[in-house]
């Protein structure tokens, strides 16, 4: 009994491993497709991905890295260029006086719109050719998030 036990957590186990190789694989291909999204409309997928980030209210670089999952200073590179861009600007932050907040302007919500209808265009495509009902990708996304919080709470 504890060999089946074992056994079925060991299935468990790889079940895992092979479906973080299909997100990874999935991720891949996405962020191929945005690189070539972007570069279609004079960007890249960082500028993209950081404008994202900036479109639900103004945030600090680190706010910003911490959500994107990368380092701040990467991210302040891309803050830099799109602020020479015209596409972000920077504000005072009454919470902190030498992190400023980041909000993108008129030209980066025009610029990040373009961007999203794009990709809602591309995904669509994809999800049916795929065969993905709304239930198949809400239960997908409900597995990871459940993953995601497992991990999390450790």
């Amino acid at each position: 009994m504890v060999l089946l036990m074992t056994e079925r957590k060991q299935d468990r186990v790889d079940a895992y491993r092979l479906l973080m190789a299909d997100v990874y694989e999935l991720a891949g291909e996405s962020r191929r497709s945005s690189e070539e999204l972007a570069r279609e409309e004079g960007q890249t997928a960082a500028r993209w991905h950081v404008m994202s980030v900036l479109s639900d209210g103004a945030r600090t670089v680190a706010s910003a890295a911490r959500r994107l999952g990368l380092a701040r200073q990467s991210v302040q590179r891309v803050v830099d260029d799109l602020a020479r861009a015209g596409m972000v600007e920077l504000h005072d932050n009454p919470d902190h006086r030498r992190a400023p907040l980041v909000t993108l302007t008129t030209a980066g919500l025009a610029t990040l719109t373009g961007l999203l209808e794009r990709s809602d265009a591309d995904r669509r495509d994809a999800v049916e050719r795929a065969g993905l009902s709304l239930s198949d990708l809400e239960n997908a996304r409900a597995t990871l998030r459940r993953l995601v919080d497992a991990l999390q709470s450790r």
